[in-house]
Order: C-alpha cells, then sequence, then structure tokens
C-alpha cells in the first residue's frame, strides 16, 4: 500500500482515539514496521516519553546530542530515562568526521543555522532512523507555524511518521504531567517553554509565544528534522 494512502486510512481509524490508543496501534502496526520515539526530553517530552514506557518500555527511542544542548537537558535525559525504565534509548551524536571538516570551532551556528542544524540533528537521524518504518514525535497544532494543520499520521519520505498529541492543548499537557507526578525539565520554570540548543535558545516573556526563544529574531521556525515529500520543511511551506 502506498504510504500516503497508508497514513490517510489510519487518520480515519484513529480521527476519535485517544493518544494512548493511537501509540499502542502505532506499535504493533505491521504494516507501517518498526517504530521509534524521537525525542529531545525537553519541556513537554516526558507525555510521551512516559506513555511508551507503560505500553513497552523496551521501545527504542532516539535522542539526539546534538553537542550543543543545555547541561540541565542532559541531565534530564538521564533521570528521566531511569525513572522510566526505559531500556532501549539510543543517543545519537553528529558524525566526528563531519564535524571535524564543517564546524571544528562549534560556531557554524553563528553562521548558518540550517546548516549547523543539518550537522548535528538531521544528517544523524535520518541515519538513526535508516531501519524504522516510522518514528513518533511529539508536535502539537498548538505550536502554531507549519504546525497548525498537523495530522496524526503523515507520510515523510519512505517512513510514516506519527503525532499521537496532535490535537493536546497546553492544558491537557500539564494536566497529564500533575496526574503522573512526572518531573519537569528544570529550565521551564527559568523561562524556557520550548528548550533546543544552548546558543538558538533563548528565554521568553509571559506575553511571548512559547516558541519565540528559538532562532530568536529570525524566520526560521524548525530544526529541519521535519520534512514533507523528502524535503525540510522551511518558513511559509506546508508541513
Amino acid at each position: 500500500m502506498p504510504l500516503k494512502e497508508l497514513a490517510e486510512r489510519r487518520n480515519i481509524l484513529h480521527r476519535k482515539s485517544d493518544a494512548q490508543t493511537i501509540l499502542r496501534h502505532a506499535l504493533d502496526d505491521v504494516q507501517i514496521g518498526p517504530i521509534a520515539l524521537v525525542s529531545s526530553f525537553g519541556a513537554e517530552s516526558v507525555v510521551l516519553l512516559h506513555m511508551v514506557a507503560q505500553i513497552d518500555p523496551a521501545t527504542p527511542v532516539i535522542f539526539l546530542d546534538t553537542e550543543m544542548l543545555f547541561p540541565e537537558t542532559l541531565t534530564y535525559q538521564r533521570e528521566v530515562s531511569e525513572q522510566l525504565g526505559l531500556t532501549d534509548l539510543r543517543v545519537i551524536t553528529p558524525d566526528r568526521n563531519a564535524v571535524l571538516v564543517e564546524d571544528v570551532d562549534g560556531i557554524l551556528h553563528q553562521a548558518d543555522t540550517d546548516a549547523c542544524c543539518d550537522l548535528r540533528k538531521t544528517r544523524p537521524l535520518e541515519n538513526a532512523l535508516r531501519d524504522f518504518g516510522g518514528w513518533i514525535t511529539g508536535r502539537k497544532r498548538f505550536q502554531g507555524g507549519q504546525r497548525a494543520a498537523l495530522p496524526l499520521f503523515e507520510k515523510e519520505g519512505r517512513k510514516i511518521k506519527i503525532n499521537p498529541l496532535a490535537d493536546w492543548t497546553p492544558q491537557d499537557i500539564s494536566t497529564y504531567m500533575d496526574q503522573h507526578a512526572l518531573p519537569r525539565h528544570p529550565l521551564v520554570a527559568q523561562g524556557y517553554p520550548s528548550i533546543g540548543c544552548m546558543p538558538c535558545t533563548t528565554r521568553v516573556s509571559a506575553h511571548d509565544d512559547p516558541r519565540a526563544g528559538r532562532w530568536r529574531d529570525s524566520d526560521k521556525t524548525e530544526c529541519g528534522i521535519h520534512f514533507e515529500d523528502g524535503k525540510i520543511i522551511r518558513p511559509g511551506k506546508a508541513a
């Protein structure tokens, strides 16, 4: 079955399903094949991580360590993984030779944020997902931009991407964390509602969009790990 048709059928099938049901069925979906959860261990990541751990703690979880993350994120990743009992955590780093050639001084982000994301996120993730038929993301429609019309299932290149929390609200996220006593990322309380790499993430005020601190003062809104028909999503293009 063509992947686009497969995604459309799953969207119809799960149009009224809750996130846990979507996850459970996706992880057992033989037509999609093996699936991994890609997690940033950011501000809201613990919700999906907890759900996956409840269904199958051996689910592969891919964490992209760009080598430019906040120390708090690295500590949070270790603590959450241990607390939830995740048994197949895969910490992915950029290719060492590529870094030496393209960003030996670690300042590529100052000249070209897209090139930096490609080096430290996009290419490593492509390699990490090579043997998977699909992957799970924590993107949500309320985050706006290219995410506003986010489907539950979508075709991306030769894979299916699953967005179980697409229709969740900020209140849904907070309520779930409270109900299950899940640990918050420590930087959230310090004014970072959306957390990426240290050089490209700033605090936001209470009146800002939660993602306003990502690549501030630029038109960049996505790191480049999300694609449509094999092309990186850029501002102004559909997601």
